[in-house]
């Protein structure tokens, strides 16, 4: 903290996670960067099956992290269930049970961070679906993949990096990405089974490489909205600062006075909870 001075320090949070106390500081500093154009624009299809597949044909495998720490979880709160409730073991045993869900949650949002940064980088344009991810979770089959999936952490991260970059990104609706065809436009109706787009035009494209042609196209035709972000969708939204907080507390200032949060971050359960990694460790 050094190479800032006080009137730089906007705010100071002291946060516990499962691991410890954690000191974050929100410093106000210019993060805009120049690249050169690369000439490239691509679309994302995220999904299930994939993290992602862009309008290139291109796959990047999706991680699963809590998937596959699901067996750690699982004997994680066998051993806090065997454990009498108000003993000093116990509280070991849920504090071992959220380094778990702590490590999936940062496992889960550097996976992010890294794909978004990466994307961003490699192109001048980069368009995508806005999904609502509320309505989605409504199906209960697939709630728990779509939570695991990280959609909402890699959009987030795709519109901080294209200011910073100074790339575009678009929005795009999402309806018919998949049903209509790429090449000709014509609606194919297909469920989710279905994986390959067969049209009678001739075009033959897996299920989310044809998606992934549409967003790019509907974004290039100015269907959407530039710069779309999630934190401003509704109407009586308010843009917020790092971590959801509405106000800033001076440096030298009463924390006392800090009026209201809006907190990202879960509930916290007992002591753990599943959030934001913080910046310096005290």
């Amino acid at each position: 903290m050094a190479f800032y001075s006080t009137e730089q320090i906007k705010r100071v949070r002291l946060v516990r996670r499962a691991d410890g106390y954690y000191a974050q500081f929100c410093v106000s500093v210019e993060v805009r960067e120049t690249l050169e154009p690369s000439g490239n624009t691509v679309g994302l299809d995220v999904g299930l099956k994939e993290f992602y597949t862009d309008s290139n044909g291109e796959c990047e495998p999706n991680p699963r992290f809590y998937r596959n720490a699901e067996k750690k979880l699982k004997r994680a709160h066998r051993r806090v269930s065997k454990k009498q409730k108000g003993s000093a073991n116990r509280k070991k045993a849920v504090n071992r049970l959220g380094r778990v869900h702590l490590k999936i949650s940062r496992q889960r949002e550097e996976h992010a961070k890294r794909l978004a940064r990466c994307v961003i980088r490699s192109n001048d344009l980069v368009a995508y679906e806005d999904l609502r991810i509320r309505n989605l979770v409504r199906n209960h089959c697939l709630a728990k993949s779509i939570h695991d999936a990280g959609w909402y952490q890699f959009r987030k991260w795709l519109e901080q990096f294209g200011e910073k970059f100074g790339r575009i990104t678009v929005a795009v609706e999402p309806a018919y990405t998949s049903q209509a065809c790429s090449s000709c436009g014509t609606v194919v109706k297909k469920s989710l089974s279905t994986r390959t787009h067969v049209c009678q035009c001739g075009c033959e494209l897996d299920r989310d490489h044809n998606a992934a042609v549409n967003i790019l196209n509907a974004a290039l035709s100015t269907v959407g909205h530039t710069g779309t972000s999630v934190r401003l969708r509704s109407p009586s939204a308010v843009e917020v600062n790092a971590s959801g907080d509405l106000t800033a507390t001076l440096a030298g200032a009463n924390l006392s006075e800090q009026v209201g949060s809006l907190k990202e971050e879960s509930p916290r359960r007992d002591s753990w909870g599943v959030s934001t990694i913080a910046f310096v460790s005290i």
